[in-house]
């Protein structure tokens, strides 16, 4: 079926809920399974390198269909290199994203960025967990 735009804004709203609750500013991004941005937010005075961040990490959970933080130990072997490398160089193999699967189908991802990488991760989770 696909992500909706509505899912997406639901998925981000949940993500900076936690954030706020954290009392850290943060930007989420919403990917499709193929990577492709569906919706972005950046809090007020969250950095704005977040917003490039959440995003790669975002990219990279829907890429490998688990979290981003799972591919850090691996970002460096010939293969999770040459497909980050291939698709455009816009993934970010760190922590901060999280798969969204439904029915077994890797559906899209959520990444955040700002934060540390645990508080990164966190608020995808919960963005997520709003679906």
């Amino acid at each position: 079926m696909g992500l909706t735009l509505e899912e997406a804004n639901r998925i981000i709203r949940g993500a900076l809920a936690k954030a706020e609750q954290l009392n850290i500013k943060v930007s989420a991004a919403v990917c499709d399974s193929g990577g492709r941005l569906i919706a972005l937010q950046r809090m007020h005075n969250a950095i704005w390198a977040s917003a490039y961040g959440c995003q790669g990490k975002a990219v990279a959970s829907a890429a490998f269909g688990r979290p981003s933080g799972e591919m850090a130990e691996r970002a460096d072997q010939p293969t999770p290199r040459g497909i980050a490398a291939a698709e455009g160089g816009h993934m970010i193999m760190g922590q901060g994203a999280v798969p969204i699967v439904r029915n077994g189908v890797v559906e899209g991802a959520c990444g955040v960025g700002g934060g540390t990488s645990q508080q990164d991760e966190d608020c995808a989770r919960a963005g997520v967990e709003q679906l």
